[in-house]
């Protein structure tokens, strides 16, 4: 973790993911210039390149959420200590992470204030404001913010002390809505991680030990990394009527008695920039899904001496040609720069296509295009090149995700004995299925001998009908993802 008067050096060569995979991330991210570390403990500074990916997330995240009846809002970034106190599970589960404010300029406050670690407190507070009747309901918002959650280990995206996201808490009038809300919001997370991200993930409910603090049930999506550890990509509560006991969200029903609202909060951070990188990236850098990549292709001009005016005169009509099909693009005419040296450049940055162009190719009336995914490289005519580019980006955006695919099921094993599960957790040993029978006990056992938790059980997993438990041997409730993770 970086001090906040030693900040590494930018390094000059990637690790190699066999060598340290944790390492080899770390100088993607700061190679390929998507965050650094910063001054202030904990925190990174998001640099233009990486908050592209995360724009680009955010507009696709955003139409989901507004075509599933969803409006954006925002709510403080401060939460009086009186707030925070009211939902004693939930103190409970935040107390460790949160930050503290208790001066302003040299007043001292005569209340202390959170440092917004998540909203649902404030946020019910506001509820309880605005709902009167049913008519009042459903109320469907979204805030885009950050948050601050202390942590003591920096791990650039994954894990840092403040981190932007979106977080969405609704408020129903039945309990039957409010879990139709939260499977529906987690299906789409689910669409938009494999459709946009090209990251195939598990979808189902976490154990008690692992929901979200004042939950009655957290569902998650659950990711496979590169070297074997799960990454949860985002999650969906069912709060229930909890919250709004503690926060009195009250409204008159249809048949005039007082009923308490049933409630949902669900969200994604900017922890997904870090799951592309680690579900798709080799050691070259990064391989970025042409869905949120900032440039799909770049263009690199091969132009020597007096060719170089005509050579960047076709190559910017063709870059014409291609934005008006609605690709992003990227035309590197630096003169400073060998084309070499922008090839590494731009394959280390995860652009999904290269097109080159010298006097040659437009001799010939063609281009190069190079795949960064599997580094094919082949001739392509110009004419038809922009159909042609607009469909290969769709093959490389299902490739990644097939690839994907296909790395989780290699790294997904079964184990119905506690001796075989240990044997396959030692090294990166992707998910394992394994009968549970449900005690907490064994949970907590298991994750302090080998690292692994329960992701999630899974809404499409099998029955463990006349199974064991692998811990204690008694009968299995359920088949439980395990994995070690982030």
């Amino acid at each position: 973790m970086a001090k906040e008067t030693d900040i590494p050096d930018l390094p000059t060569e990637i690790t190699p993911q066999s060598q340290d995979f944790g390492r080899w991330y770390i100088d993607v991210v700061r190679r390929a210039e998507l965050a650094d570390y910063s001054p202030v403990k904990g925190c990174m500074v998001i640099r233009p390149y990486g908050y592209a990916i995360w724009e680009l997330m955010q507009q696709g995240l955003d139409r989901r959420f507004k075509e599933t009846g969803h409006v954006n809002a925002y709510f403080p970034l401060f939460i009086p200590e009186s707030l925070l106190m009211k939902e004693a599970e939930h103190v409970e589960g935040f107390a460790p992470q949160v930050a503290w404010v208790t001066q302003g300029g040299t007043e001292v406050l005569e209340e202390r204030l959170v440092v917004r670690p998540t909203s649902e407190t404030i946020i019910g507070t506001m509820y309880a404001k605005w709902v009167q009747s049913w008519r009042d309901l459903p109320i469907l918002i979204n805030q885009w913010a950050n948050v601050v959650r202390w942590e003591k280990v920096t791990r650039l995206f994954l894990r840092t002390t403040e981190f932007l996201w979106q977080e969405g808490h609704t408020a129903h009038e039945t309990a039957e809505e409010a879990e139709e809300e939260t499977r529906r919001m987690l299906g789409v997370y689910k669409e938009f991680a494999e459709t946009q991200l090209a990251m195939p993930v598990i979808d189902g409910q976490k154990t008690e030990s692992e929901k979200f603090a004042g939950a009655e049930r957290t569902y998650s999506i659950e990711a496979l990394m590169r070297d074997g550890r799960a990454l949860q990509a985002g999650t969906s509560h069912n709060l229930g009527q909890n919250f709004s006991k503690s926060y009195e969200i009250k409204f008159q029903a249809r048949d005039k008695s007082v009923q308490y609202a049933y409630t949902t909060s669900w969200g994604v951070s900017t922890r997904l920039i870090g799951g592309v990188i680690m579900t798709h990236g080799d050691d070259g850098g990064l391989i970025l899904p042409p869905n949120i990549a900032p440039y799909q292709v770049v263009m690199i001009p091969i132009a020597p001496g007096a060719s170089r005016e005509l050579v960047l005169e076709k190559a910017r009509a063709i870059r014409a040609e291609l934005v008006a099909r609605g690709i992003r693009v990227m035309l590197d005419d630096r003169e400073a720069q060998r084309p070499g040296w922008k090839f590494n450049e731009w394959e280390l940055r995860g652009v999904p296509l290269r097109l080159e162009i010298g006097p040659k190719d437009i001799e010939k009336s063609q281009v190069v295009l190079a795949r960064r995914d599997t580094r094919e490289k082949a001739f392509v005519p110009m004419e038809g090149l922009a159909a042609h580019t607009e469909q290969l980006l769709a093959t490389i955006q299902q490739a990644l995700f097939d690839r994907a695919v296909a790395y989780r099921t290699e790294h997904t094993s079964s184990a119905d004995d506690y001796e075989t599960f240990k044997t396959i957790m030692d090294g990166r040993p992707g998910f394992v299925i394994s009968p549970w029978c449900g005690s907490a006990a064994c949970e907590a056992q298991i994750k302090t001998e080998t690292q692994a938790t329960i992701r999630n059980i899974p809404f499409t997993g099998e029955p463990a009908t006349g199974k064991a438990c692998l811990k204690c041997g008694s009968p299995a409730a359920v088949h439980a993802w395990f994995a070690k993770s982030y």
